[in-house]
């Protein structure tokens, strides 16, 4: 199934996209892609819903963010092994751990704002997995029992902010409008190796990123377990697990974005997203 939520910013209603490309409304099945409704049981409800009795949405919506009521983004730096290399970084032999805020949370559609003061602005495609039970301390074996699904988000970064302004990378990637997600939540079961998607991101029509999640450093079982040991993950919960090569700080010179630039990112089978740089 393909998840999403519509509508105005703060007003989303949840959704579905049929097998035929039809936007189908789910409002009155569902409250919300959150909580009990992605776990395996509320998954389970959903796929015995026949998506031609449901309303069709008509026009082109405003997509959200595709899962709601999640308690926090967590990141996995230098995760791609072609990434460490560009960034001339050793591959790190435990996961880096950085937060997100939720406040960057938004739709995969919507305009990136460009902070005040900031002069290295920059953009990674990355997969998304989406947390759909209570996990703590779980197994790697057990791990991917845990996830709903997998989406694409974009780890906008403002890297002067993140490096060079003291302290953790967190201030460089949390402003708001810093992690569109979706378009849609891609159930597991349609999935069949989140470690083989091809990946790539345009800035203004121009290929910047071509990857794939095969040069994972750690896996998503791995990381899933990895974070349980720290941190309960619970559902809703999106762990960003890592970019490939082709960011703007990896150029030779660096390359950074402006207001008027237009990102553009795919993951095979999780759709696409297209974003406008505009001034805070």
């Amino acid at each position: 199934m393909k998840l999403l939520r519509y509508g105005p910013a703060g007003q989303e209603k949840p959704g579905m996209l049929a097998a035929d490309g039809t936007l189908r409304d789910l409002s009155g099945t569902v409250a919300d892609i959150a909580g009990d409704v992605i776990s395996p049981e509320g998954l389970e409800r959903l796929r015995a819903i026949d998506p031609q009795s449901l309303p069709v949405v008509e026009g082109e919506p405003r997509l959200g963010p595709c899962v709601a009521g999640l308690q926090k983004i967590v990141c996995i730096g230098l995760n791609y092994s072609d990434h460490a290399a560009e960034t001339g970084a050793e591959p790190p032999e435990e996961p880096i751990i950085f937060a997100k805020a939720l406040n960057a949370l938004c739709g995969p559609n919507d305009d990136v704002e460009m902070p005040r003061g900031s002069t290295a602005l920059d953009w990674e495609v990355e997969l998304a997995v989406i947390i759909g039970k209570k996990t703590k301390y779980v197994s790697e074996a057990d791990a991917m029992d845990h996830v709903a699904g997998f989406a694409i988000m974009n780890d906008v970064s403002e890297r002067n902010f993140q490096t060079k302004r003291s302290g953790q990378w967190t201030k460089g990637k949390s402003h708001d409008t810093f992690g569109p997600l979706g378009p849609w939540l891609v159930t597991r079961d349609e999935v069949a190796d989140p470690h083989n998607l091809d990946m790539w991101l345009d800035v203004n029509g121009e290929r910047r990123q071509t990857g794939n999640s095969n040069t994972l450093i750690f896996n998503v079982p791995h990381v899933i377990s990895y974070l349980s040991q720290f941190m309960t993950l619970m559902p809703g919960d999106v762990i960003s697990t890592g970019t490939p090569p082709g960011v703007g700080m990896g150029m030779k010179p660096p390359q950074y974005l402006k207001p008027g630039d237009v990102m553009t990112l795919s993951i095979a089978g999780l759709g696409e997203q297209r974003q406008t740089v505009v001034q805070a």
